[in-house]
């Protein structure tokens, strides 16, 4: 099969279009011909400096595609069957074998391409803002970050809850296209200090939970712009920057820091249903999965390229 590879850690540049063996099938997995790659911050994250498993090492979370094997013991999928996968690498690929637990059915005739992007950035987004931000209707959410998958996840499952929704972003342009998701208040932090901004739209109050994917300096601001027993639920270092926080800041308002990491429970019964309804929710156009820009396959370190431009609202793929 042909695939995106890297034989060294580095800038997109690694990347390279060759042909490896096919993957084989697990004990109670599942193998796909992919159809649509989503590039998860994760990713380039890892083709900087993440383990190789093997050389050539194949990266990536997140793909969709049919399914043209499964083990034996496989219930509940069928060959033909449109499913998107998470794993811990192998996404960036003609063919892809993950275990069937970490795979979730596609509705028939559904965008393959729309829902090759929920699960990771929609199911963290949802667990930073219910289960470990415990979100309630009427309170006021900021998100960082609010073009990255995480945050367009995030504006809209926050809105619909019942939130006012601020969020931040590199440019006015890619505040405005937010706006139609549910965002009521952008703040471009190129220009303005975040914090600052939080105050001045919630009269000096704070937010009640901010939703940080950036993380390094970011969370800083972060934490500044909480309100009396406000939350920050981090999740990830897309901000490639050292953690360097003022905890203390937290102890005045009672405020919190809680840590994220949609991976630790993944395979339970509440993830994986919970990532089921909103992969169904996509596929019927209840929530939207933005997809920027695609690109083929073969041209993946240019894609990778476009994400760390951080040019791109929403969800970069590659199509095979």
């Amino acid at each position: 099969m042909k695939a995106a590879v890297y034989y060294e850690n580095g800038p997109p540049s690694v990347l390279k279009y060759e042909d490896v063996p096919d993957p084989d099938l697990m004990p109670g997995g599942i193998i796909i011909r992919v159809e649509a790659v989503s590039i998860e911050g994760g990713d380039t994250l890892n083709r900087q400096g993440g383990a190789l498993v093997g050389r050539p090492h194949i990266v990536g979370y997140q793909a969709a595609g049919e399914i043209v094997a499964l083990d034996k013991d496989v219930t509940g999928f069928q060959i033909g069957d449109k499913v998107v996968t998470v794993g811990f690498n192998g996404s960036h690929a003609a063919l892809r074998s993950v275990p069937a637990r970490t795979a979730w059915k596609i509705p028939e005739g559904s965008d393959v391409k729309s829902c090759a992007a929920v699960p990771v950035p929609f199911g963290t987004a949802h667990d930073c803002l219910f289960e470990f931000g415990r979100l309630k209707q009427g309170e006021t959410v900021l998100v960082q970050a609010g073009a990255s998958g995480v945050g367009i996840a995030a504006i809209q499952l926050a809105k619909r809850a019942g939130a006012r929704v601020l969020a931040t972003a590199s440019s006015d342009d890619r505040l405005e296209r937010l706006k139609p998701l549910g965002l009521d208040h952008g703040i471009n932090y190129k220009i303005d200090d975040v914090a600052q901004a939080v105050m001045k739209l919630t009269d000096n109050r704070g937010v009640d939970l901010v939703v940080d994917s950036v993380g390094g300096s970011t969370l800083q601001g972060s934490i500044l712009s909480l309100g009396y027993r406000g939350r920050v639920s981090m999740v990830g270092a897309a901000g490639r920057e050292p953690m360097r926080v003022d905890v203390g800041s937290l102890m005045a308002g009672n405020r919190s820091l809680t840590g994220v990491f949609l991976g630790a429970e993944i395979a339970t019964d509440r993830v994986h249903d919970m990532i089921q309804s909103l992969v169904d929710e996509v596929a019927h156009g209840k929530l939207k999965a933005l997809i920027d820009k695609t690109f083929p396959l073969s041209d993946a370190a240019a894609a990778h390229a476009y994400i760390e431009s951080r040019k791109a609202v929403g969800r970069v793929l590659l199509i095979p």
